[in-house]
């Protein structure tokens, strides 16, 4: 039989999930091209330009020749910098041979899933609903069970303790954590790590990824990673990047740290990004060793901004607005209300 133009596409990639923000990305620019004045809410990302600091340390980094491979964990003394940061930041005490560097956070979660789970096996992954669509497409796509966790306004967008309870079981290998969380701004508090760290360490094989990308970007809340509770960092994996609280999205860089997951962790970025970029390592490193005042002013302008729309949106008869859930509100009063 001769070729008939019928070349399969894997069941794997055609349902492949998608982060419609970056479809819709694509249309905004397009538009955009266009000559449209177009208000972009599609990116979860800061409207603030990289520090001067920065860009000024990774022009002097290409002029020096640091455009080259790098071991696949990362530049040594960018990996040195993230450990002081995660060891100060968390309160707990984290070594450059812990950490890894890859093309952003994104990575680390499909790294994860692939780390601590086994194709096929019926290996469970719990994530919270609702959340960043990428967590439940990556457990699809590596093979696991996605589980979803409902995330309950009543709770600040925790989830009930009693519902994990039920939903963890021998197949469970990883809990997601997302706090400050994507999208509805919830952070959850000490005491809900603590009792999320009672059930997880019931079990010996379960980790936890702890996704920490917003972890600067928090206004009224203490940040606490469940690394710090104890007995939970030898089974956490911590992430967290510059994208967000540097606003350094397009430098592509993100970091994890787990002491026993860290040589595996390395080695799926060895396969299939062999390393980050260097001129993008070195931007990391310029701002984590002196860009923290660019941060502080941000964080204090996006309060500010936080604070005026809530009010804003409050004294409108018939709109509730809670301070902590105001982006998931202010969308839906734009979509509502037919506002664009």
């Amino acid at each position: 039989m001769g070729y008939t133009g019928l070349l399969e596409i894997s069941d794997r990639t055609r349902t492949l999930g998608t982060e419609n923000a970056f479809v819709v990305l694509g249309e905004v620019e397009k538009l955009s091209a266009e000559g449209r004045d177009i208000v972009n809410f599609c990116i979860g990302e800061p409207d603030f330009g990289t520090p001067e600091s920065v860009k000024e340390a990774v022009i002097e980094a290409i002029k020096a020749g640091k455009t080259r491979y790098t071991p696949s964990p990362g530049m040594m003394e960018l990996r040195e910098a993230v450990a002081e940061y995660f060891s100060e930041s968390r309160g707990i005490d984290v070594e450059p041979d812990s950490v890894v560097v890859a093309c952003g956070v994104k990575p680390f979660i499909g790294y994860s899933i692939l780390t601590v789970t086994d194709y096929g096996k019926g290996h469970e992954v719990i994530y919270p609903n609702p959340g960043f669509p990428i967590y439940e497409s990556q457990i699809r796509a590596q093979g696991a069970v996605p589980v979803p966790i409902n995330l309950r306004e009543e709770k600040n967008y925790s989830f009930d303790i009693e519902e994990l309870e039920r939903k963890v079981n021998e197949k469970t290998r990883l809990l997601i954590l997302n706090s400050p969380h994507n999208p509805t701004g919830g952070v959850l508090s000490r005491e809900d790590l603590e009792a999320i760290a009672d059930v997880v360490k019931r079990y010996d094989n379960l980790w936890v990824f702890s996704d920490e990308i917003y972890s600067r970007i928090i206004y009224d809340r203490e940040f606490v990673s469940i690394a710090s509770i104890p007995g939970m960092q030898e089974r956490t994996i911590i992430v967290d990047g510059v994208s967000k609280s540097f606003s350094m999205g397009g430098w592509r860089i993100g970091f994890a740290a787990n002491k026993k997951l860290a040589k595996y962790l390395a080695r799926w970025v060895t396969n299939t990004e062999s390393c980050a970029a260097q001129p993008s390592q070195c931007a990391a490193l310029a701002a984590l060793k002196g860009a923290w005042s660019d941060v502080e002013r941000m964080v204090k302008t996006f309060k500010r901004r936080r604070d005026l729309i809530v009010d804003g949106l409050n004294s409108i008869e018939g709109v509730k607005c809670l301070i902590l859930e105001g982006l998931k509100r202010i969308k839906e009063f734009i979509s509502e209300n037919r506002v664009v």
